[in-house]
């Protein structure tokens, strides 16, 4: 006499089942890879949206000098060399020169490497050092919203394109009234209304 099968038989997961399974590999996988990236145009992108209050390529630091007054009739090479000493005596202002001119009968402007410059009132010496250093790290990272070479634009293509599937797989997560079909949809629509009515209304 044949004993009876107690083993329980496998029911194979649905097709929605497996399909949404894959919706949450492939979106978790992505957007590990390229978490990175976001986290890089969401920080330099804070500073790009503030550019009229913040530059994010340069600093400039300003000092104010009190220098030996000049005169206007004497102002050569050689005495500006010696004033640009006297303001930085480690001699970095003068291997900065590039020229100097009098914009007007008393005030002396020299130009200086790096956009940076000297404006020094000639007849009581006071003097405002402007030097512009560049942001190494912000002002790299800002330069990337502006695509500096063709490598990184295919790169941008390629991480633009893997945006759209991680927002279609992670629309497509879920089930129930968690859902696309549900509250998911509710707030899916009001992410896209809020662009909108910035564009429209302004």
């Amino acid at each position: 006499m044949d004993t009876p099968n107690t083993q329980p038989s496998k029911t194979l997961p649905s097709r929605g089942v497996l399909f949404r399974k894959w919706m949450r590999v492939i979106h978790r996988d992505l957007g590990y890879v390229f978490a990175g990236m976001l986290l890089v145009y969401a920080v330099s992108g804070i500073f790009l949206n503030h550019k009229n209050t913040f530059n994010s390529q340069y600093s400039i630091e300003r000092t104010e000098l009190n220098l030996t007054p000049l005169s206007r009739s004497d102002l050569s090479r050689e005495r500006v060399d010696g004033l640009l000493d006297e303001a930085m005596p480690d001699g970095s202002l003068k291997s900065a020169y590039i020229q100097h001119y009098c914009p007007d009968s008393t005030t002396l402007k020299v130009f200086l490497k790096a956009n940076s410059s000297l404006v020094v009132n000639l007849s009581t010496g006071q003097a405002l050092l402007e030097q512009v250093h560049k942001r190494p790290v912000i002002g790299a990272l800002s330069r990337l919203h502006y695509n500096p070479n063709r490598a990184w634009t295919w790169f941008s293509d390629i991480f633009a394109v893997a945006l759209i599937v991680i927002i279609l797989t992670g629309l497509f997560m879920l089930n129930g009234k968690h859902g696309l079909w549900g509250i998911g949809g509710i707030e899916l629509l009001v992410g896209i209304l809020i662009p909108l009515l910035f564009a429209l209304l302004g």
